[in-house]
């Protein structure tokens, strides 16, 4: 046996036949079972007008192969792709030793060509296949194109060829995927987002005025004594600005007493407040398996961002009704959802000064969970609830704490912020419509009215069946039932 000459990368052998038949009777006294071990070689056969062949091993895995032709020497194209060890003059064992693919020619007799055969070394497919048949079933198959492993086949959902391709993943770096999932890919996600806002509030002050040729005195007033009333006229101006509250009273109250030079006023101020604020979204948004569909219904405000020396740009903030959603279809239609909601406004009690600008923050509700639902069940997100009390007293010191009178003496407000969020979520499989079906639109059911149906009827838009009334006909289109006689063929009634 001898290695060919040259400075090619090429490696060769040479196997005379006295050798071969030594060493094949030498190892046949060492290794007694081994003809049972050459009925479990692979046969390969070289066709005599190709004279080509292919075989795949596994790297670092030896496989003995018995040629149907006797050879004498044997050459490897890249000898660091696989090597090539002779056996007998039938038989050659093979190593793999990285992955890619190479070339083997067999020589015989004064080198003439007996045959060549292609060496793929790629990754030990069948583990990769028992693995996966063990996980995921027996849809999906493996192969090796150009050493790279590829799987093939069908699987029942997203998540089982997300398990195949993981496991994959462990044998090789890079996998062409080529699964087909049997199951639907899309989801549309029909949300409804319920958004109540109560508010409620309650204010009380008493306001004292006195007046005297020397004096002046005020109780319930926040202006300055160079502001005081003067006179009981103005003392209506000044009245509105009742302690604990910075909204104009709904009831006012003023009382004047004149003795003696002696002008006193008193003025009671009375609010009550109720409000309910209700909102509503409802977006639909569509995705594929796996995909992240997103939606916002709100806008978007601009905020400075300082920069260096100075330098100031704008950014934009984004604020409103907000959803992002991740399904992933499992088998028999159920879907793994991964939803994260949104609800933000801009919150104006707050600002936030920035080189001389008041920028607005947001008040933010946000939540985020993964649940998984069947095809058309719901589920409500709530306990997004924002209660806020705020209440404020202003009083004279010691008198405002009397009990019962000290209520002359004070003024008081109370109000009350509540926001509650339920958020319904329904998920469902799409489907798309067979080729032929009409797809109706809202607009089907209406048509656009003429002069006469908008200028005198009154109407903007009418019904097919009004436009058909119009044009003459006085009933709408129908069909009819034949009652045919099957003896005599002769028709006996029609029925609308």
């Amino acid at each position: 046996m001898g290695r060919g000459a040259g400075n090619s990368r090429s490696k060769s052998w040479r196997l005379s036949a006295t050798l071969a038949a030594a060493m094949l009777a030498a190892t046949a006294l060492v290794m007694p079972g081994l003809s049972g071990e050459a009925q479990a070689q692979r046969l390969l056969t070289l066709s005599r007008n190709s004279r080509t062949a292919s075989i795949t091993i596994a790297v670092g895995k030896t496989e003995d192969v018995r040629i149907d032709a006797p050879f004498s020497e044997v050459t490897v194209g890249d000898p660091e792709v696989a090597d090539i060890t002779p056996i007998t003059d039938h038989s050659v064992s093979l190593l793999g030793k990285k992955i890619g693919t190479t070339r083997v020619t067999l020589y015989g007799e004064g080198r003439r060509m007996v045959g060549l055969f292609d060496v793929e070394v790629s990754y030990d497919l069948s583990r990769l296949g028992s693995e996966l048949r063990r996980v995921t079933g027996s849809g999906i198959q493996v192969s090796s194109v150009n050493g790279r492993i590829m799987l093939s086949g069908s699987a029942h959902d997203a998540a089982t060829l997300d398990k195949a391709v993981v496991i994959a993943r462990q044998f090789a770096p890079d996998i062409i995927n080529a699964v087909q999932v049997r199951s639907p890919q899309q989801v549309v996600l029909e949300v409804r987002f319920v958004e109540a806002t109560r508010q409620a509030g309650r204010a009380l002050g008493i306001q004292w005025n006195s007046f005297s040729q020397n004096t002046v005195a005020n109780i319930g007033n926040r202006k300055p004594a160079i502001g005081l009333p003067l006179t009981p006229d103005t003392a209506l101006q000044t009245a509105a600005g009742l302690i604990g509250t910075s909204t104009a009273p709904f009831g006012f109250l003023l009382g004047a007493m004149n003795r003696g030079g002696l002008s006193l006023d008193v003025a009671i101020n009375a609010l009550e407040e109720k409000g309910l604020i209700r909102s509503l979204a409802e977006p639909n948004l569509v995705a594929l398996s796996g995909d992240t569909a997103s939606f916002l219904a709100g806008g978007e405000y601009p905020i400075l961002v300082p920069q260096s020396l100075g330098v100031v740009s704008i950014d934009y903030k984004k604020y409103g009704v907000g959803l992002a959603f991740t399904p992933t279809v499992l088998r028999e239609g159920l879907i793994n959802l991964k939803i994260e909601p949104e609800v933000s406004e801009l919150d104006q009690s707050h600002p936030v000064t920035i080189s001389g600008y008041n920028i607005p923050p947001l008040i933010v509700r946000r939540a985020s969970t993964t649940l998984e639902l069947r095809d058309g069940q719901s589920f409500a997100l709530g306990g997004l609830l924002q209660n806020k009390s705020t209440t404020a007293q202003e009083q004279l010191p010691w008198l405002g704490d009397v009990p019962v009178l000290g209520a002359l003496f004070s003024s008081k407000s109370y109000q009350k912020n509540e926001t509650d969020l339920a958020i319904i979520v329904t998920p469902r499989l799409v489907r798309p419509t067979r080729p032929g079906d009409l797809v109706k639109t809202p607009l089907d059911n209406t048509l656009p009215a003429n002069d006469i149906d908008f200028f005198l009827m009154g109407k903007a838009e009418i019904t097919p069946a009004e436009a058909r009334l119009a044009v003459g006909h006085q009933r709408p289109f129908v069909g009819h039932i034949l009652d045919v006689r099957k003896e005599s063929g002769n028709v006996v009634q029609v029925k609308n």
